[in-house]
């Protein structure tokens, strides 16, 4: 059973639901004001296969200096048909990456967030040879 708790200032709302509630359709008509506000908060409707530029989980990606570029890639992405998804799409992500690295004062948090990625694998691939590394110097000393 779900049930929801509202904060004092109105902002925060925590619901509470079982899994299963959480993947079956809700069966309730009687709000059409969570209707609209869902269609805006999706960046893509399967319904009508269209895509919506101006939803906030956008961030505003898809406004200038580089909108367009993340126009194609993010829409490459949702229309690719390949396995693994999106595989097809690497091209234009990496333009829409050349592109945020042209504008760095606007997409500061979206380069840092490439940097810590890179950052992580660059890490994971060290400890891996240091292991490596390890793992043979234990074998020498066993023989």
């Amino acid at each position: 059973m779900s049930h929801t708790r509202e904060e004092e200032d109105g902002k925060d709302v925590i619901i509470f639901m079982e899994p299963s509630e959480a993947t079956t359709p809700s069966k309730d008509t009687t709000s059409s004001s969570s209707d609209s506000s869902k269609d805006q908060s999706a960046a893509f409707n399967p319904e009508t296969g269209e895509i919506n530029w101006d939803c906030p989980c956008l961030g505003g990606m898809a406004q200038p200096p580089c909108g367009d570029a993340f126009k194609e890639a993010f829409s490459c992405f949702v229309y690719s048909t390949a396995e693994p998804k999106g595989v097809d799409c690497v091209d234009k992500f990496k333009a829409m990456q050349d592109c945020f690295r042209e504008h760095p004062e606007v997409y500061a948090d979206q380069l840092d967030d490439d940097d810590e990625d890179e950052d992580e694998e660059e890490e994971g691939d060290k400890k891996e040879e240091k292991k490596e590394e390890e793992d043979v110097k234990d074998e020498t000393k066993n023989v």
